[in-house]
């Protein structure tokens, strides 16, 4: 039950952080990254087409999330939230709201299942755009009662690219007070909600695919893989998203890919995944914990639109781009 100073504090929280952010509005509405700041959550757009909700500040779910993601073209990729009775499959609606980073088991608290909080600190970079590119950077702090078990910067960065538009997301892990430990469980990583006409169980050639070449739920649970995509037919598109898990992570991920719409990339669930004994994930006092991921939301008249192999060679050159961009400027 929430407490009565829990609930003030939610809505003085977001109200606060709302008033402090200003719209940023491009000139060039056809190639830009524009953000709209409300109560709670940042609409992003891509010129005059939606890309997706950033919501930071929500009583019913316990943890950010971006919601509505929509592919090129303005078509929705991910389920509607909440889910819709009589249009989508509403299981876990409380805890697949679209795109989201969460996790089972921190020192023994669950921020998957919104038994422990993440809380919204405050935005350390406000939305920017430039040219065909934007993003924002915030520091979020986990929370497990009154005990805090650790804060994570996250830095978000929306980039418009010849195969669709990519999402960088870049999370870094800290606890000045005392160490942490990633726990082992499914329910780790970067977790994606297709939308209901993109999931295999559809039959209407939806499909998921990894960089194998293995195939949906039976194929591809519980092995590990360079990259992801779930991909199905909205309308006369074929449209999806595909999450690359970045190479310099701790470990490669292992997929709990679901017939049912669901993906998520997990890099901790070992034993879980029957793949070795049990993962335990600790992070010193102070030490910094680095997770990072890319997501491309893409559409096509095709399924062979979008060349996968590509993408991912173009999502390496991104960030090697940016790590040489980093090193020229810590030069300085």
């Amino acid at each position: 039950m929430k407490s009565r100073f829990s609930s003030i504090w939610f809505v003085a929280c977001v109200a606060a952080v709302a008033a402090s952010i200003q719209p940023c509005r491009a000139a060039n509405v056809d190639s830009r990254i524009n953000f709209v700041a409300q109560l709670g959550q940042i609409a992003i757009r891509v010129g005059e087409q939606p890309l997706a909700t950033y919501v930071y500040g929500d009583p019913q779910i316990a943890r950010p999330y971006f919601k509505s993601v929509h592919a090129p073209g303005g078509i929705q990729v991910t389920r509607h939230h909440p889910p819709r009775e009589g249009v989508d499959r509403t299981d876990h609606g409380d805890m697949h709201p679209g795109l989201w980073l969460a996790f089972g088991d921190i020192s023994g608290a669950d921020f998957w299942r919104n038994k422990a909080r993440v809380e919204h600190v405050k935005f350390v970079k406000h939305p920017w755009t430039r040219q065909k590119r934007g993003g924002f950077t915030v520091h979020n702090r986990y929370r497990a009662g009154e005990k805090i078990v650790c804060e994570e910067v996250c830095k978000y960065t929306f980039l418009i690219r010849p195969s669709g538009t990519l999402i960088l997301w870049d999370s870094t892990f800290r606890s000045e007070t005392a160490a942490f430990t990633f726990g082992d469980q499914e329910e780790m990583g970067l977790g994606v909600r297709l939308a209901t006409p993109i999931m295999v169980k559809n039959r209407t050639g939806g499909r998921i695919l990894d960089n194998e070449g293995r195939k949906n739920e039976k194929g591809i649970w519980g092995k590990q893989a360079l990259w992801c995509d779930y991909g199905g037919w909205v309308g006369a598109s074929f449209a999806g998203m595909m999450v690359m898990p970045d190479p310099s992570n701790f470990r490669p991920c292992w997929w709990h890919t679901r017939d049912y719409g669901f993906m998520a990339a997990n890099p901790f669930g070992r034993a879980a995944f029957d793949a070795g004994p049990t993962s335990q994930v600790q992070v010193s006092r102070n030490e910094p914990f680095h997770l990072s991921y890319g997501i491309l939301v893409h559409a096509g008249a095709n399924e062979e639109a979008v060349d996968l192999p590509a993408a991912y060679q173009d999502y390496l050159s991104v960030l090697k781009r940016i790590q040489k961009n980093e090193v020229a400027g810590g030069r300085k």
